[in-house]
């Protein structure tokens, strides 16, 4: 099954604008992303979809494969989208372009739940890591998920989820690493609803497949990647490198 990695690229993202041509050490964050991701030898592909014509020539004149976007788009997914439509392809995964520690066991992970579905009844999945850290519980940057007994989605949300009301149980908390993986009907599927009401009013494009009645597959991960998505956390990602 041909397998592409997406990296969708958008420069004025609304809480930290330009943040994807940010320096992180002697690369910008956009080129660590596609170039670690490439580097996991996973994909038949990778590429960067981007809005931005500044991105679009940071990755080709690093020997990069970009392609620009024809359309604005409201999500990562619809960008991918678009790109996909006319293109031969099982299974597409989005690899966020501000995850610029991508590894490839989680990647590998993320594949791995395609692997034994021969019913193709998994048409979403996506990544999840256990935490404990009262901060990253309650900050609404960090996204939690809550699943059912078979590691399906029931609800994502930028709120601490559980609420935990009664002191006597420990709750379990999930945080959700915007690292996905669709099958080709599924993604373009998307794009044919709607953004739906919990999707807008938390700005989280994954709550449309849910509200369309689609599972997303969470898969368990070790790994919790530093993602950019403030000034703090470039600073926080600098310490690391």
């Amino acid at each position: 099954m041909k397998t592409i990695a997406f990296i969708p690229a958008r420069y004025a993202a609304t809480r930290f604008p330009g943040k994807l041509m940010q320096m992180l050490g002697d690369k910008t964050i956009i080129r660590h992303t596609y170039e670690n991701t490439k580097a996991t030898l996973l994909f038949d592909e990778v590429i960067v979809v981007t809005d931005s014509e500044i991105i679009f020539k940071e990755i080709i004149q690093h020997g990069g494969y970009a392609i620009m976007s024809k359309r604005e788009h409201e999500s990562g997914t619809d960008r991918i989208a678009e790109a996909v439509a006319d293109i031969e392809v099982g299974l597409v995964v989005n690899v966020q372009g501000d995850e610029p520690f991508v590894k490839k066991e989680m990647l590998e992970n993320l594949l791995a739940a395609f692997k034994h579905d021969s019913k193709e009844e998994i048409k979403v999945a996506s990544l999840m890591h256990l935490i404990a850290d009262e901060q990253i519980i309650a900050n609404p940057n960090h996204v939690k998920v809550v699943v059912d007994k078979n590691d399906n989605a029931l609800l994502f949300s930028r709120s601490v989820i559980p609420f935990h009301r009664d002191k006597n149980i420990e709750p379990v908390y999930f945080k959700h690493i915007g690292i996905y993986a669709f099958r080709k009907n599924a993604l373009m599927d998307f794009t044919e609803w709607q953004p739906s009401i919990l999707e807008v009013t938390e700005k989280l494009e994954q709550l449309r497949y849910l509200e369309n009645g689609i599972k997303i597959k969470m898969v368990l991960t070790d790994e919790s990647p530093v993602s950019i998505d403030t000034p703090e956390d470039l600073e926080r990602a600098k310490k690391i490198m």
